[in-house]
């Protein structure tokens, strides 16, 4: 993500360079900072643009206001410089930060922004108004690319604390690969030894322990560092076996005449220094790294454990973590998940005890023990807990509102002695979680003793006297197992959690490992209809409606979104629903981004599920949040229909089938124009043997390719010609040196396609992968002697009609809901998209009309020659012309349905699948037929 966002503020900075009109183009400017740099997908209904101010003598307007985020923005043109006044309408002169001001004092106090941004479109003054008087941060556009992170605020409230945090964690991540590495290469069987490889992980698990405890006041102030510089390199061994020793032992069991410098260091307990481990030999490297680097060259008290928990957990071997399927999850994702989940529902409970009135004071005190106790008995389980994030994550933020009560609580009279009699706070024994790896186990309970460490200190600071940090409470309620083989209720008794959370592996179905599939049988059974197409965060989703069973818990889990596209909806929840599961909030497919060093780019959504009535109302995220009646299978606010794989089309069209599948290796079917040409110069017979190929890259970018088509050659022809002999016998060899049969029979028939389904008349043809970015999927009709291969789909013999429909905004919003993906990229297909799309009804005068628009469509399409599809539907480059025959076309097949044109996306797929419902309702699926391979 990173990087495309500095290369949207690359675009962004060139786009409004010397631009800049205040009245004109302020909205377009910070729309497009908004939606292209930041990603807020409708900025329109994120940004308020001329909100009315009422003053003494006159009227003003805010340039823009970000309710969200408390972001105030004052625009002035590009000729303006920001530091001087500027004549106002009532004859003051007052610069534009004096200008906002002056707004300011009229708003409502719950409405005072935190940030206030004047800028003049190559420049941005940036005052925070916790500090009224500081001078501002200024960015200037042309540094954008490189700064653009400092405006992240505008869209994030926390983003400039965590920024801070992000980075002092990436660096201690650093630190601890270094360590990591070095440590490595003196084990001498850590490639094969599975003790050696344990006993490194939980090696860098203590130290990092120990550097942080000297740093965050757990120890004396550089004690760890003091106590390893006494030791020369080859001692540092020696030295710390007997530091971890002593840490485990509390005073009593410790040796009475212990040297006074290790007697020195406290107990720690919790279990982090109790196992055996094998350290190596320490070299002057390592001696060097630790004392002058991890500990005298960083301060590890100001690390956010829930982001340091997944950088740390990057250590481990890249191949490890990708054949976990782990993904290292960002603080505003984890928020994504609690937030609906619990957390806002807490803290709108706090935010009823703020407005109990000062002089009720023992109803404030009532109030606020009785959420005391309430937040310090919820239990969380992580079934997925990887490093920790989530669970450290929402134990800061539990101990952050505890905070905030304690000091509602301190204001009242006696509130010390009550605080202090009857002191108790969110504790860590409340977080559950299952991980399959060792070393991520280590690394959540240490994420979260450093998260108890560093909320103790909050703490401190609002109820006025010390909290003991040392000994460590138990963290052993991290389990290490793999979380679809045990009962998760032998981690976690399902009668006290209140919530399940987390980040699944994601794992594709077709990709998993054996074990990974049998982890999968294993959970939902031989019986579970169409299991083995499920992806394996599915696994988690049945393991958490079984262990749901009969309580109140309510879990959100982030998923891959393939199980809310194409085949697995039906699959998966079609039987969870029959269970009596529901969902009850939703973030429809964006992009998760993580805080590793080397991200992994996922494109995900996030299910919030019960199987209990929920009084809430249900919302969905798209990313601003909706009201919904209901959420089904595919995060659309609709009836609960599944789409199945369904084998010819639900209403009376012409089928639609895959394109020629050529099973050669290329021999035949891989030809540019180059080679084509010189085939050909040398033997000109062979042209009427070359036919132009479509893949879906060839047909939507206009590119050039060839193959060979020898349905109608002779034997004697296609020997005569050295170039065509030569390709039929490399598929021949090929096919025979198949470890499939069927590909094996092939090699009879070495000259033809695998799998011949050419038309022979006029076709249109649909791509079966498009990018999302473009708002319809480009398809067309082609002659039949243009060859398609099985990237496309086909529809022989399809009419105008038949284009118009599917190339509508109608079909496109079914199939953006239905269809599978590749990453975000749409995967059309015919069993599931086109086999069961509800078609209109139109009148002749209805169809007509619809034709007419669609052979507008075609002739605007004939007027750029030169723009292949990619040219023409890009949002930024499609033609004005082409956009209306577009619109026209959508609002006369809207009509067709019956549908207003006022309609939302969501809305059109809500009425489609009543349709679908409808159509169904008497229609059983026929049995899927094995496709037959053609042989002439």
């Amino acid at each position: 993500m990173i990087n495309q966002q500095k290369d949207a503020a690359r675009q962004f900075a060139n786009d409004w360079k010397d631009k800049g009109y205040e009245k004109g183009e302020s909205q377009a400017f910070w729309n497009a900072l908004l939606r292209d740099i930041f990603g807020v997908r409708k900025p329109e209904q994120f940004i308020k643009y001329e909100d009315q101010v009422l003053m003494d003598k006159s009227t003003g307007f805010i340039d823009g206001y970000i309710s969200s985020t408390r972001v105030l923005i004052e625009q002035k043109s590009l000729d303006k410089d920001l530091a001087k006044p500027i004549r106002q309408s009532d004859g003051s002169f007052l610069t534009p930060f004096q200008q906002a001001k002056r707004y300011i004092v009229e708003l409502p106090v719950d409405r005072h922004p935190r940030w206030v941004i004047v800028c003049n479109f190559r420049e941005f003054h940036i005052y925070d108004m916790n500090q009224p008087h500081g001078e501002p941060e200024i960015i200037y556009l042309k540094d954008l690319p490189k700064d653009y992170h400092r405006l992240s605020f505008i869209v994030d409230p926390a983003a400039l604390h965590l920024q801070k945090e992000m980075q002092l964690s990436l660096e201690a991540g650093e630190i601890v690969g270094k360590l990591y590495d070095a440590f490595a290469k003196q084990y001498l069987n850590i490639e094969t030894d599975a003790e050696e490889q344990k006993s490194l992980n939980q090696l860098i698990v203590r130290l990092v322990f120990c550097l942080y405890a000297e740093d965050a006041d757990l120890f004396r102030k550089d004690q760890f560092h003091d106590y390893l510089a006494r030791y020369a390199a080859p001692q540092t061994r020696g030295a710390l076996i007997r530091l971890f020793d002593v840490l485990d032992r509390t005073d009593e069991a410790r040796d009475r005449y212990l040297d006074p410098e290790l007697a020195a260091f406290p107990y720690v307990n919790g279990g982090l220094f109790s196992s055996e481990i094998v350290i190596p030999q320490i070299t002057d490297e390592i001696r060097g790294l630790l004392l002058s680097e991890a500990s005298v060259g960083f301060d590890w008290s100001g690390i956010s454990p829930t982001i340091f928990g997944a950088v740390f957990e990057s250590t481990l071997n890249p191949e490890t973590r990708r054949s976990g399927g782990m993904h290292y999850t960002s603080i505003e994702n984890i928020h994504k998940v609690i937030d609906p989940l619990f957390l806002d529902d807490l803290r709108a409970e706090l935010a009823e005890i703020r407005k109990i009135p000062q002089s009720n004071l023992k109803k404030i005190q009532k109030r606020v023990r009785e959420y005391r106790n309430k937040l310090s008995e919820l239990k969380f389980l992580d079934p997925a807990s990887g490093s920790g994030n989530f669970l450290t994550e929402t134990y800061i933020s539990l101990r952050r509102l505890e905070n905030e009560a304690l000091a509602l609580l301190e204001k009242t009279p006696g509130a010390q002695a009550q605080i202090r009699e009857g002191f108790k706070y969110v504790s860590i024994s409340q977080f559950y979680g299952i991980e399959i790896n060792d070393f991520a186990v280590a690394v959540a309970q240490t994420a979260l003793w450093i998260a108890e460490s560093q909320m103790n200190k909050e703490t401190e600071s609002v109820v006025k006297f010390d909290i003991d940090s040392l000994p460590l409470k138990s963290a052993t309620n991290i389990h290490e197992a793999n979380a679809l083989r045990i009962s998760w209720n032998g981690v976690a008794p399902r009668g006290e959690v209140n919530y399940i959370m987390g980040n699944p592996p994601f794992v594709g179905a077709r990709i998993m490992s054996k074990e990974q599939k049998d982890d999968l049988f294993e959970v939902f059974g031989e019986k579970w209809k169409g299991a083995g197409n499920l992806d394996y965060v599915a696994c988690w989703y049945k393991k958490a409606a079984d262990y749901m069973a009969g309580t109140g818990i309510r879990a959100a889990l982030v998923s891959s979104n393939s199980i809310t596209q194409g085949e697995q909806p039906a699959i998966l929840w079609k039987p969870l629903f029959k269970l009596g599961l529901h969902i009850d909030f939703a973030y429809r497919t964006f992009r998760w981004d993580s805080e590793a060093k080397s991200k992994a780019h996922v494109h995900c959504v996030i299910v919030g599920f019960s199987l209990t009535p929920n009084p809430k109302p249900k919302v969905i995220y798209d990313p601003l949040p909706e009201r919904a009646k209901n959420i089904n299978g595919y995060l659309v606010d609709a009836v609960d229909a599944f789409v199945e794989s369904r084998r010819i089309p639900l209403c009376d069209v012409t089928g639609m089938d895959f394109g020629s599948m050529p099973n050669d290796g290329g021999f035949l079917s891989r030809y540019s124009s180059e080679t084509k040409k010189e085939i050909v110069s040398k033997f000109p017979d062979c042209e009427k043997f070359f036919r132009r190929l479509l893949g879906a890259d060839e047909f939507i970018n206009n590119i050039e390719r060839w193959c060979l088509w020898l349905p109608d050659a002779s034997p004697s022809e296609i020997k005569k010609y050295p170039p065509i002999y030569s390709a039929v016998e490399n598929v021949r060899h090929l096919r025979l040196n198949s470890p499939r049969k069927g590909t094996q029979e092939l090699a009879k028939f070495p000259h033809l396609f695998g799998e011949i389904r050419q038309p022979k008349t006029r076709y249109l043809l649909v791509p079966s992968t498009s990018s999302e970015r473009r708002l319809y999927v480009p398809i067309g009709f082609l002659e039949p002697d243009v060859i398609s291969n099985n990237a496309n789909l086909l529809i022989p013999n399809a009419t105008i009609y038949h284009f118009s429909v599917l190339t509508s905004s109608v079909h496109m919003a079914w199939m953006r809901a239905v269809a599978g993906r590749l990453k975000s990229d749409y995967r059309y297909s015919a069993k599931i998209v086109y086999n069961n799309f509800p078609w209109p009804e139109p009148t002749e005068e209805q169809r007509l009309k619809i034709e007419e628009t669609a052979q507008a469509i075609l002739d605007v399409r004939a007027k750029y020659p030169d723009s292949s599809f990619a040219d023409l539907y890009d949002e930024v480059t499609m033609p004005p012309d082409l956009r209306g025959a577009h619109q026209k076309n959508d609002r006369e097949v809207m009509k067709a349905y019956g549908f207003k044109p006022s309609l939302t996306e969501p809305e059109i797929v809500a009425r489609l699948l009543d349709l679908y419902q409808s159509l169904t309702a008497n229609q059983p699926l026929l049995p899927e037929k094995k496709s037959k391979r053609s042989k002439k």
